[in-house]
């Protein structure tokens, strides 16, 4: 059975496809993983609290807008 080559897919053979993933060989910024994991873990506890829908100074309420774009939020209005 003859299958025509795929002219998006590079040769096994041709350096291209041996090249790493640009994202995999790019250094790890560890200290941002660390704050993004920190976000996530009050995020997690203020909603066992009941609490996360709402702003964590004023009391007012988060829109659905911004936590569906910033799950992590904790205030409606940053600075």
């Amino acid at each position: 059975m003859f299958m025509p080559e795929s002219p998006d897919l590079p040769e096994a053979s041709s350096p291209e496809a041996n090249a790493p993933d640009a994202q995999a060989s790019a250094p790890l910024d560890l200290d941002a993983i660390e704050r993004d994991l920190a976000g996530v873990e009050v995020a997690l506890a203020r909603l066992d609290a009941g609490t996360y829908w709402t702003d964590e100074v004023t009391g007012d309420p988060l829109s659905a807008d911004l936590l569906a774009t910033s799950p992590t939020a904790r205030r409606a209005t940053q600075g």
